[in-house]
């Protein structure tokens, strides 16, 4: 194989590999891989299964592809022959900027595990050209730009398949592109993003302003468009439609290519509804059956058995809600398809909280894929049980037997094998390589946990990861952080339910504490990676502060020997494969019962490091497995805060008034000092947040976290101790694997 590879690619060059540069080695390489994925295409079997998401955070895929052709290593000798370092030639590879938070990761992990478990299973998404944004830091300051993606060579696929999509007074053809995704070790399946070839990149303006009214050339500018005007929301709209109007065009050509009549489509598809971004695929197959023949009910009936729904979330907002004049102004030929939709629901259910168009005339996604469904999931268990108690009550009433729970998980390939090859070939080394097809063979680890020479080996892996993401952090920030300081890392979406804010109070109190001559038994350097999205003002500010804690700790000699803190620029999955890898302790720390379940948690335990974070999402089940002494908990419970919700009796200026180190902290953040480096307006509006909304009671948890927190700093100090906590959650962080989750989706669910 290894004279194939070396031939393979002197012939794609047309030169010795020694000569060529690392942009020309990358080319051969990206076509070398498609090629081969090319070779492993999976033949369609009878049912399929579509996997609809406005995104997939698929992140750089050469690396990750040849792992999955197991051609990583003789590729890497092969360059290395030749005096090429693949490191430098994965740089060249463009990140792909099709998603931004855990919904599009995890929908990129799922497609991994439906390749390498041989399941027939496609995604459908959009081909966005200018990603969420690009994240530069100006003045202390997020400040957005284009995230450009797309180059000459690319992984993308230009097909011939093209479908006509109608909108209110504007007729388009969207037009499929295809990536590969491999499988590990096995065949491979395909993401189809739908484009339009008149989209326009020159539009876009100052920052990422552009006109949303010019649909022809914004519709696959960019995701999530800022929707805090009405033109930002039907753009929203226009793009849920053209995502999933041409899927469902796909889905019935498929179909009855393999000889569907329509009326057994359920046989033949399975359609998971990821969010409730692509809930109009519903009511548009129903509409496109109806075209094709079939009648009102029987299409209803079909479309119901075909579509299954995943809900990501319990914050409100975020499921989304249309007016119906929108739909009507956008796209007019579904509204009488979802007035039929709702009045079957009246019929049958006089609770008015359940039914799709509601007095205010806006329609309910999430009522849709739940009422015309098979099947509704959660993403951990506390989640599921949250949905069926409180959240979604009234239609598990109803539905009882749609209702089941589906535990997040993560790619192991991507998160292990690939971006921390050490500790795979530790793994290798002690326990086989078993665990690379069955998650659940990293148990066997646990037979070391007293052994020394292990621990110590865990402990050098660990300081490696931490020295290169030191070097890393100085090319590409300018910032010197010392790798033998704890490596506390808080990498996720800004969002004020997250909790950022918490711990940027906790190193506050540190600073102040520092300053005030009480200095810390070990240093910390936080690290902080996050965008928040342009229109979400608070979360922006919580940046702001942070950058100004950077600038202001950073550069004073007192504290920064024992205090760093660092906020990484444009946060990506790039970016998180380096930080992963180095992290001593994870901060899960969202306010118990808003975090459906998170994802990061499962990466940070299976690389080694300690959690530190709330009974929320899947920390409570990473808690059930590592058991009390290898995880840190703290906080109110999820029942605790659904009680103070429902009583609505927090009050967090009471906790300012009364809390001395609390009044301090926050009283800083409008302190002289931050007004020096940071804007006076943003500092007093999330000072004024916190005293008097803080509506996900950061000052309800900031003791405990405080308590938590410094036992974890000293329990560091045990170096031998500490490497056993790492082992045991790397031992147990098997059942987060997505192959598992995949496994359960298809016994339960999608039965293919």
């Amino acid at each position: 194989m290894q004279m194939n590879i070396q031939e393979t690619l002197q012939q794609k060059l047309g030169k010795e590999i020694a000569q060529a540069s690392n942009e020309e080695i990358y080319g051969a390489l990206l076509s070398m891989v498609q090629e081969m994925a090319g070779e492993k295409e999976r033949t369609d079997s009878k049912k399929k299964l579509y996997y609809i998401s406005a995104e997939f955070l698929i992140g750089k895929l050469l690396s990750n592809n040849m792992i999955n052709l197991g051609i990583f290593n003789e590729v890497k000798d092969v360059l290395a022959q030749n005096g090429k370092n693949i490191a430098e030639i994965e740089e060249v590879e463009p990140e792909p900027s099709l998603g931004n938070g855990g919904l599009g990761r995890l929908a990129a992990c799922f497609l991994d595990s439906i390749a390498t478990l041989g399941l027939a299973g496609d995604g459908v998404g959009l081909n966005y050209h200018l990603g969420l944004f690009k994240q530069e830091f100006k003045n202390n300051l997020q400040r957005e730009t284009p995230n450009p993606w797309i180059e000459e060579k690319s992984w993308l696929k230009k097909t011939d398949v093209v479908y006509p999509v109608s909108f209110k007074g504007l007729n388009v053809n969207a037009r499929m592109y295809d990536i590969e995704v491999t499988g590990y070790n096995n065949k491979t399946n395909k993401l189809h993003l739908f484009d339009i070839d008149s989209v326009d990149e020159t539009i876009v303006e100052d920052g990422i302003a552009f006109n949303k009214e010019d649909i022809e050339k914004n519709l696959t500018l960019f995701l999530y468009p800022d929707d805090s005007d009405e033109n930002g929301r039907l753009l929203r709209i226009y793009q849920q439609y053209f995502m999933v109007s041409a899927g469902a065009q796909l889905i019935l050509d498929e179909c009855t290519a393999k000889g569907c009549n329509l009326h057994d489509l359920a046989d033949y598809a399975v359609i998971q509804i990821n969010d409730t971004h692509p809930t109009m695929v519903i009511p548009e197959l129903i509409r496109l059956l109806v075209e094709r023949g079939l009648d009102m009910d029987e299409a209803i009936e079909v479309v119901s058995k075909t579509c299954a729904y995943t809900n990501h979330t319990i914050l409100a907002e975020a499921l989304e809600k249309w007016p119906v004049y929108y739909l009507k102004k956008v796209v007019p030929q579904l509204m009488p398809i979802i007035e039929v939709l709702d009045d079957k629901v009246r019929r049958k259910y006089e609770d008015e909280s359940v039914s799709i168009i509601d007095r205010n005339d806006t329609v309910h996604m999430a009522h849709i894929d739940i009422h015309y469904g098979f099947s509704v999931n959660g993403v951990a268990s506390l989640h599921t049980e949250i949905l069926k108690e409180t959240e979604l009550n009234n239609f598990y009433k109803i539905y009882p037997e749609k209702f089941n729970n589906k535990t997040n998980g993560i790619t192991f390939r991507r998160w292990l094998l690939h971006c921390n090859p050490a500790l795979t070939e530790l793994l290798d080394e002690l326990i086989g390589e078993g665990y690379k097809k069955d998650a659940a063979e990293l148990e066997k680890l646990l037979a070391f946990k007293d052994d020394e020479k292990v621990l110590d080996r865990l402990v050098e892996i660990k300081h490696a990861n931490k020295e290169a993401l030191c070097k890393y952090l100085e090319e590409t920030q300018g910032v010197k952080v010392s790798p033998d300081t704890i490596f506390d890392i808080q990498i996720k979406r800004l969002h004020e339910y997250k909790r950022q804010q918490l711990n940027a109070l906790y190193i506050i109190d540190k600073y102040l504490e520092i300053k005030a001559g009480k200095i810390p038994a070990a240093p910390v350097t936080a690290i902080f990676g996050a965008k928040a999205a342009p229109a979400y003002v608070i979360a922006k500010d919580i940046i702001h502060l942070i950058l100004c804690l950077q600038e202001i700790i950073n550069n004073d000699p007192e504290v920064s020997p024992y205090l760093k803190v660092v906020m990484v620029e444009n946060y990506n999955v790039t970016k998180a494969e380096k930080l992963i890898p180095a992290c001593d302790i994870s901060e899960q720390i969202s306010l118990a019962s808003k975090e459906a379940s998170g994802t990061g948690n499962m990466k940070f335990m299976l690389n080694g490091a300690v959690t530190l974070g709330t009974e929320d999402g899947a920390n409570v089940e990473i808690h059930e497995l590592v058991g009390n002494d290898n995880i840190f908990v703290f906080g109110a419970s999820s029942d605790e805060v659904i009680e103070h919700y429902a009583k609505a009796d927090y009050v967090a200026r009471d906790f300012y008034e009364k809390n001395p180190a609390i009044k301090a902290a926050i009283d800083f953040i409008t302190s002289e000092e931050v007004l020096k480096v940071g804007e006076k307006e943003n500092l007093e509006r999330l000072q004024h947040e916190i005293i008097s909304k803080d509506w996900f009671m950061t000052l309800l948890d900031f003791d405990s976290y405080k308590e938590k927190k410094e036992e974890a700093l000293r329990a560091y100090a045990d170096q031998k101790t500490w490497a056993k906590k790492a082992l045991v959650n790397i031992a147990k962080a098997g059942y987060f694997s997505s192959d598992r989750t995949i496994e359960e989706y298809n016994r339960d669910i999608w039965h293919l």
